[in-house]
């Protein structure tokens, strides 16, 4: 049906996949709480475009070619797992600021606020494409699922599901994150608690993307 085999078992694997926490979401929930619900969707959007491409690459045959190259799908996972470790360094001498400085009222007000800097949507899509979940999503489950018999139709129709599922689940962490803004305010400890527990958990995703395999 819609050029897709066994849709029941792939809305149950996307699910799982989707409710599993990952770079992505934690990336959304990070700038949700730090900039408000406006930033969070546009770090989402950068989500849903890095997975779009991640989409259209599988449609194309990468998935295909890094299944059978294991040199370039080493180069992939380890320059993924690179930046993702680059984003918890930066993320863990930020919370070693916050805990050095939290008695500081002024830099208590300015803890939640993100660098000018900060660009959410292209940080987002960057961590998207390296996101170690989706590109073993895309590569290995994804492209089980596309019918032979009408594989433009199947890709699409599963492209659309994945889509809506993440649309759901960011906007329900946006919102949640933005919740979570007033007390990073008025407390310098949990802000600079939560940074570094995003730190360390970006440093297990870049190496479980190094161990990762097709």
């Amino acid at each position: 049906m819609f050029g897709v085999i066994d849709l029941p078992t792939y809305l149950a694997g996307l699910v799982l996949i989707v409710l599993l926490p990952g770079p992505n979401s934690l990336y959304v929930l990070s700038v949700a709480a730090r900039r408000g619900v406006r930033s969070g969707y546009t770090a989402a959007a950068g989500v849903w475009c890095g997975d779009t491409v991640l989409m259209t690459l599988s449609a194309a045959g990468v998935a295909s070619l890094l299944q059978g190259n294991a040199v370039l799908f080493g180069i992939v996972k380890y320059a993924g797992a690179g930046y993702l470790t680059w984003l918890a360094i930066g993320m863990l001498r930020s919370a070693w600021g916050m805990w050095r400085s939290r008695r500081e009222q002024a830099a208590e007000e300015a803890a939640p606020v993100a660098s000018a800097e900060e660009r959410p949507f292209r940080r987002a899509l960057v961590v998207s494409l390296f996101n170690p979940k989706a590109i073993l999503f895309f590569v290995a489950f994804f492209v089980q699922f596309v019918s032979e018999s009408n594989p433009v139709v199947g890709f699409v129709t599963l492209g659309v599901l994945a889509q809506f599922a993440s649309v759901l689940y960011l906007s329900a962490l946006i919102f949640g994150g933005s919740r979570l803004a007033a007390a990073f305010r008025r407390r310098r400890r949990l802000s600079a608690g939560a940074t570094s527990a995003a730190g360390a958990l970006f440093l297990g995703f870049a190496v479980k993307l190094s161990l990762a395999s097709v």
